[in-house]
């Protein structure tokens, strides 16, 4: 059962409630069936604004405060809002709601559902980093969001509603992966494992051992080893020879050396061992590679 305190709504408010028939048709689309949107709005200075679902929703709610205060209630565990700071309910489960009675929130808000929104969720309440749910504000995302509410309120052509899908989710994601975004602006520091990256691009030609790499940063090899593969997802040599053969692709794709010339030019002295590495992680020959790479 549904309830609220509020009446006649807010000053300002806009949403929308996209129809049955609409949310089938999303459902069934093989663009959008992975993620869509059933709901959406903008709540300014929500006074008053109240939910409580005894039985939960049968869609994730996402809840993003831009000013003002609110308070959500999941599992009976209480989460006090602010300014900033976002929240995704899961759905089938009970919550409530509601905006603080000083200082009510502005929010805006989007139910959403698809087959990747359980991994969406998953990745949201697994990610540890510190302030996690605050999120800076920013322009471009409400500029996004304003984007959307036109595109969902203008038609219900099926590929206006693809695209207003496939912004919604871009919009979401840029909240569930903030994090990672200032992990993108941190790195444009000098740190330790961009120093690294930056050494074995340069020399592309050339190899190394973990011992030649450890000695020249004064590092231990377990300590280097731990925090360049936290950092990039791999180890480090690997990462060496997945950008050699990087570079292999573009020279099979835009100069004509052949094979061997370019294993040599990126230190492989035995083309045969260049030939298995660049199979390994490509999923096929440099020959077969370059031929494929003709029919496009």
């Amino acid at each position: 059962m549904n309830n609220t305190t509020l009446r006649d709504g807010f000053i300002g408010q806009k949403m929308i409630a996209l129809p049955k028939t609409i949310i089938n048709i999303t459902k069934e689309n093989p663009v959008t069936n992975n993620f869509y949107i059933s709901d959406l709005g903008y709540y300014p200075e929500a006074s008053h604004h109240y939910r409580i679902r005894e039985k939960g929703a049968s869609q994730y709610i996402f809840i993003y405060c831009t000013k003002g205060r609110g308070e959500i209630t999941l599992n009976r565990e209480k989460t006090l809002i602010s300014p900033n700071q976002f929240f995704i309910i899961p759905k089938n489960t009970p919550h409530e709601y509601k905006a603080n009675d000083i200082d009510p929130w502005s929010i805006y808000w989007f139910h959403f559902n698809g087959v990747i929104a359980p991994q969406l969720y998953d990745r949201y309440i697994t990610t540890n980093s510190n302030n996690y749910k605050n999120a800076p504000f920013s322009i471009e995302k409400i500029k996004l969001f304003e984007k959307i509410f036109s595109s969902f309120d203008r038609n219900y052509l099926e590929n206006h509603l693809e695209y207003a899908n496939l912004l919604s989710l871009n919009f979401i994601s840029s909240f569930i992966y903030h994090d990672f975004e200032l992990t993108i602006k941190m790195s444009n520091n000098d740190t330790l494992v961009d120093s690294i990256k930056k050494d074995l691009l340069n020399n592309l030609d050339k190899n190394f051992t973990l011992d030649e790499i450890a000695s020249k940063f004064n590092y231990s090899k377990s300590y280097l080893h731990t925090k360049f593969k936290l950092d990039t997802g791999y180890p480090i040599l690997v990462f060496f020879n997945l950008k050699k053969i990087q570079k292999a692709c573009e020279y099979l794709n835009y100069t004509d050396l052949s094979i061997k010339e370019i294993s040599f030019k990126l230190g492989f002295e035995d083309p045969l061992y260049f030939s298995r590495v660049f199979k390994n992680l490509m999923g096929k020959s440099p020959r077969t590679y370059k031929k494929s790479q003709r029919k496009l």
